[in-house]
């Protein structure tokens, strides 16, 4: 790597709380929550959810049909309509940046579009505003996160006139998995280079390892903040884990893509990077077929391990 010497500092595994389903499931507990209305007559789209986010202030950036893709790659749909999305509010997570940078491990949000073609609904899956906290570790009274939370419940009743959210009860397993996988390196500057033309040819080696093992990046984000020399965030993707897992668990979605921090503060001089662990999909939703789950962990593996040899 030119101009650039890492010393690698730590990895760090952040264990978290481990969540009981109830009898009586409870949309607040949940990390996910699934809103719903009838579609019988097809009205509401994939599109037309978007167009709702976007007048609602919440923007979507990237808005695939999964279908599409499933079907060439793997010959089999699971739902006759299924797309997975991302979306932001610049605003807040602008205002959230300021004291709590695990922001950047929910930016941006994702949500999955699925039919449920037994009972003619169409359903939006999205982290709550439990998951949203549980994840990022900001206190789920912090007022910032709670209007984030009510601009998407804003945005999901606009997108579904009349809908509801159904009641979650994945059967969550405690678990003493890490709820995140955390990096954190020094950027050693030679030559007269900046961090930031350190930093752009660190991220230009990650994602150039990401391609050939099958990760995509859906889009990525550059966010200016006072506070920070740089926050950089990416949305990723692995066909492999999220065609057998949706199956089963269409609403994983609020899951994936999923993405990915590197920033640092300018006030200190260590580089952080952070994902939510990918293998805890497998706790948090109930997952128990055995293929699914190896590959689920192979996600995992393979972009820790991606992480491990560029900042060793």
């Amino acid at each position: 790597m030119k101009k650039i010497s890492m010393i690698f500092v730590s990895v760090f595994l952040i264990l978290g709380m481990s969540v009981c389903s109830a009898k009586t499931p409870n949309v607040a507990d949940q990390d996910i929550q699934i809103f719903s209305v009838d579609n019988s007559n097809g009205a509401i789209t994939a599109k037309s959810i978007e167009k709702a986010f976007n007048a609602s202030g919440v923007v979507v950036d990237v808005n695939n049909d999964m279908n599409s893709i499933f079907s060439k790659r793997y010959g089999h749909i699971h739902h006759k309509k299924y797309n997975l999305a991302i979306f932001t509010n610049a605003k807040m997570v602008s205002k959230l940046m300021s004291k709590y940078p695990t922001i950047g491990l929910i930016t941006p949000l994702s949500m999955s579009i699925f039919s449920d073609d037994a009972k003619n609904t169409i359903n939006v899956s999205t982290l709550s505003l439990a998951g949203m906290a549980r994840i990022t570790k900001i206190p789920a009274t912090n007022p910032d996160l709670i209007e984030y939370a009510k601009l998407l419940d804003a945005a999901l009743h606009k997108a579904l006139p009349n809908g509801s959210y159904l009641a979650v009860n994945h059967n969550v397993k405690p678990s003493n998995k890490p709820l995140t996988t955390e990096f954190t390196i020094e950027f050693e500057l030679e030559d007269g280079a900046t961090y930031m033309e350190v930093k752009e040819e660190f991220e230009e080696e990650f994602e150039a390892e990401l391609g050939p093992v099958g990760y995509l990046i859906p889009k990525s984000y550059k966010l200016k903040h006072n506070d920070y020399d740089f926050f950089d965030t990416y949305s990723i993707i692995r066909f492999n884990a999220i065609y057998p897992v949706s199956k089963n668990h269409p609403d994983a979605g609020a899951y994936a893509p999923f993405s990915l921090v590197i920033y640092k503060k300018k006030d200190e001089d260590t580089v952080n990077i952070r994902f939510r662990s990918i293998d805890k999909w497998i706790d948090d939703l109930g997952i128990t077929d055995k293929e699914t789950i190896k590959e689920v962990y192979k996600t995992q593996n393979m972009i820790q391990g991606i992480l491990e040899e560029l900042t060793e």
